[in-house]
């Protein structure tokens, strides 16, 4: 059973994450602080610590140096992300800003624990072992489809350069992982990688999230702080949902690709920068140019170089590899679930809206709710293909996400949440669709399909 050591001063946070890292199968140890921290991880060691950024008696990046056998995850405040970005550059496998989503905690915590796994089976790097690092499962580009050989190899050249890209594909495609593969084999390696999704941080506080700001710029800025774009100097900035950036964070955006030079809010000098810019949209970027949400000279700044990552319903025979990496992954050191031959078509069988992350969350729904550890498609919340032909489900307490033969993805989308919300939480629909709480809630707004009242 892995073990995790969570550090937090807070009773109330210890006692709902401890609870919810059990119910997920997790061995939980808990301490208040850094000392009661250091005593249990002496003891006995643990497999993942999740740190609070703040305790009592000192900062939870002092724990780092002394847990490097092991992956260390920090949680901090929204408002001291860049200082979560730096514990990363100190060691730290990750970080969460609170308050955080339960699902979000525990796809950041399984991902640094399949990302230490995998690097422990990697044998040492060779100095032109380039094309194996691009294929290893720590960093997701797993398929051998000709779309995942033709972006492997586009990646392979584009990152040895310093040039701004764009990457392009629908949401759940893997957009990130891409950016993290260009960076890995990029000279700036060595340097930090920070990922930023545009469409997370409240509109006021874009611009000091990204650029800093001095010391009594606005009311609360009791002293300076470091924006995330100098955060990540020497090395990778990755802005996901570039789509989502406001207008006045274009602009100064701009600035920075043209001069490589920031200023913070509230200060009177520029600041010089080195950061290789790497951008990701699912949004239709030249349409937001002719409606004059996006600035073009913005776009074509970062449209230097274009990837575009292929959704997962044109590359098929990847889905039973992605599957199988997938159930190695929920199950740990454990036994890993079988898929039933009729799991295996259902799955082949999908059209997979929410491409590969629609496809993580129905693997971990069906290797929750399997009794036996043989994966059925009424354990993933699928049809199989004969029972949709006959027009009947094998099991209906499952919610079923086949899509309708020649339908679009919106419609797609109102018939999955018009049949289900009577019976699924939000965050279930979110869940099951592949999507985030938020982009449900955005979605529903745009397709005028508010959830009805109870």
């Amino acid at each position: 059973m892995t073990r995790i050591l969570l550090v937090d001063d807070e009773a109330p946070i210890r006692r709902a994450v401890r609870r919810f890292l059990e119910h997920h199968g997790f061995e939980v140890g808990v301490a208040e602080n850094l000392a009661e921290a250091r005593a249990l991880a002496a003891a006995d060691p643990y497999d993942l610590q999740l740190v609070d950024l703040r305790l009592p008696d000192g900062e939870g990046i002092e724990l780092l140096p002394e847990f490097t056998r092991s992956p260390t995850v920090i949680m901090t405040s929204y408002a001291s992300v860049p200082s979560a970005v730096n514990a990363m550059k100190e060691g730290a496998a990750d970080y969460i800003a609170k308050p955080f989503d339960h699902d979000a905690l525990l796809l950041t915590l399984r991902a640094a624990l399949r990302e230490r796994e995998a690097r422990d089976r990697l044998p040492p790097k060779a100095p032109d072992a380039g094309t194996e690092t691009l294929s290893h499962p720590g960093l997701g580009l797993i398929g051998d489809s000709p779309a995942m050989q033709r972006l492997r190899d586009q990646i392979r050249r584009v990152a040895a350069t310093h040039s701004t890209v764009l990457l392009r594909g629908e949401s759940g495609t893997g957009k990130e992982l891409a950016a993290r593969a260009l960076h890995e084999l990029s000279p700036r390696a060595g340097g930090p990688f920070v990922a930023v999704n545009c469409a997370t941080i409240p509109e006021g506080l874009v611009e000091a999230e990204l650029f800093g700001h001095a010391q009594g710029a606005y009311t609360g800025a009791v002293k300076a702080r470091t924006g995330l774009i100098q955060s990540a100097h020497g090395g990778t900035l990755f802005l996901d949902e570039i789509g989502e950036l406001a207008p006045a964070a274009q602009a100064r955006l701009l600035r920075v690709l043209q001069d490589g030079e920031i200023r913070p809010v509230g200060a009177n000098e520029n600041q010089k920068v080195d950061v290789r810019l790497l951008a990701a949209t699912h949004r239709d970027l030249e349409g937001m140019i002719e409606d004059q949400a996006f600035r073009a000279d913005l776009y074509y700044r970062l449209r230097v170089l274009e990837l575009a990552i292929p959704p997962l319903r044109e590359r098929r025979e990847d889905i039973l590899p992605l599957a199988q990496h997938f159930l190695e992954g929920l199950a740990g050191s454990g036994t890993v679930p079988r898929l039933t031959q009729a799991a295996r078509d259902a799955l082949e069988a999908q059209d997979w809206p929410g491409n590969v992350r629609e496809l993580a969350n129905a693997l971990e729904r069906g290797w929750v709710l399997c009794p036996d550890g043989h994966i059925a498609p009424e354990h993933m919340g699928l049809e199989a293909p004969d029972a949709g032909a006959a027009g009947e489900h094998p099991n209906p307490a499952f919610p079923t996400r086949r899509k309708p033969r020649g339908s679009s993805l919106n419609e797609y989308f109102r018939q999955f949440v018009q049949e289900n919300q009577d019976r699924m939480t939000e965050t279930e629909l979110a869940r099951a669709l592949g999507i985030s709480r938020k982009t449900l809630w955005e979605r529903r707004q745009r397709e005028n399909l508010p959830r009805p009242r109870t």
